[in-house]
């Protein structure tokens, strides 16, 4: 049996590069998405609070705000999926910094890195609280 011809396995400077401009690009994306200000977030804090299908495009699509577990879950949904115009729409500055310290735990390690270092009150709370 013919033996095809093999490429070499990417050295691992190339691959650490391409992983690295991966993660920069990804970083990107959500570094983009931010609010020039916390202030911007004047979305609801109470009642049912319906996404669109860009946002919640699997699982629910409605929260109820007075519900803990629910209000975190479309926090960590809206940070992970909504666009620039989406985040002062459903978020909302107090309740992000109160929620902080535990919903960083919830989202990726880019996205918490994105806003902590664009919003150090973040990152103040999350060391307040511990």
């Amino acid at each position: 049996m013919p033996s095809s011809p093999q490429r070499p396995a990417p050295a691992p400077s190339d691959l650490s590069g391409a992983v690295a401009e991966d993660l920069a690009l990804y970083r990107e994306k959500f570094r983009r998405r931010l609010p020039e200000s916390l202030d911007e977030l004047q979305g609801p804090t109470k009642g049912i609070v319906d996404l669109p299908l860009h946002i919640a495009w699997s699982g629910m699509t409605s929260y109820d705000m007075s519900k803990p577990r629910q209000r975190m879950g479309l926090y960590r949904t809206v940070l992970h999926e909504g666009l620039l115009d989406d985040l002062p729409r459903y978020l909302n500055q107090d309740l992000l910094l109160q929620l902080w310290p535990v919903l960083r735990t919830l989202v990726g390690r880019t996205v918490r890195a994105v806003w902590e270092d664009a919003f150090p009150q973040l990152a103040s709370r999350t060391r307040a609280a511990a």
